[in-house]
């Protein structure tokens, strides 16, 4: 089984004089898969000028670097891909402006059909959740639970993300029902010690319940 990694999707607002250091710094201090930019709401050259300030900092680092919801700008700018939701874009229109060779991930929320139909039209993951409350999702609003991930990393080779509330005090469960990558926002940007330590923090919680699984 390919170890667990952290995916880690930006903040909804940023601060484009710091953030830059900010981002640098996290990856430093750990295993990071991909990277997410999502900025809901915001405007093209909002966008653009994020991604300019930071896709150079994470590919240069080996790290995918992603867009949220626009697959045009992702191709116009350099992205490594783009990951869209139910209600952005159909995914065999996402896959036709990325092309052959660029990332596509979509949501799934918890449902088996929407991953399964995400996967026949081209995605190259999936992401299913959310699997805990968050700051954008209430318990009301929780659509996953881990044995979504074990379905599918038992008939599906495709990746399987998991996303919303993932702390490195819950993640366990997640690890050791098959996720691919833990997806986090608030667990790594809104750390007390900083995001260093975030990232520091989730990578030693996954090790650990990787380690426990195999026990």
């Amino acid at each position: 089984m390919q170890a667990c990694r952290l995916y880690l999707v930006t903040p909804p607002r940023l601060d484009l004089s710091s953030f830059p250091d900010i981002v640098a710094a996290a990856l430093d201090a750990g295993d990071v898969g991909a990277f997410q930019l999502r900025l809901k709401d915001a405007d093209d050259d909002t966008i653009r000028r994020a991604i300019d300030a930071l896709r150079p900092i994470v590919q240069a680092r080996d790290v995918a670097f992603l867009l949220n919801d626009r697959p045009d700008l992702a191709v116009a700018t350099g992205c490594d891909g783009a990951h869209v939701g139910q209600e952005d874009m159909a995914v065999r229109e996402a896959r036709r402006i990325l092309g052959q060779k660029l990332t596509l991930g979509v949501s799934c929320h918890g449902s088996r059909e929407l991953a399964m139909t995400g996967g026949e039209a081209g995605a190259d993951y999936v992401a299913f959740g959310a699997f805990f409350p968050s700051g954008t999702k209430t318990e009301a609003e929780v659509e996953a639970a881990p044995d979504v991930l074990t379905w599918w990393t038992d008939v599906m080779e495709l990746p399987a993300v998991a996303i919303g509330g993932i702390t490195p005090a819950n993640c366990a469960p997640l690890v050791q029902a098959g996720a691919d990558f833990l997806a986090v926002v608030s667990a790594v940007w809104d750390h007390p010690q900083g995001p260093a330590a975030g990232v520091r923090a989730m990578n030693a919680a996954i090790a650990e319940a990787a380690v426990a699984d195999e026990t």
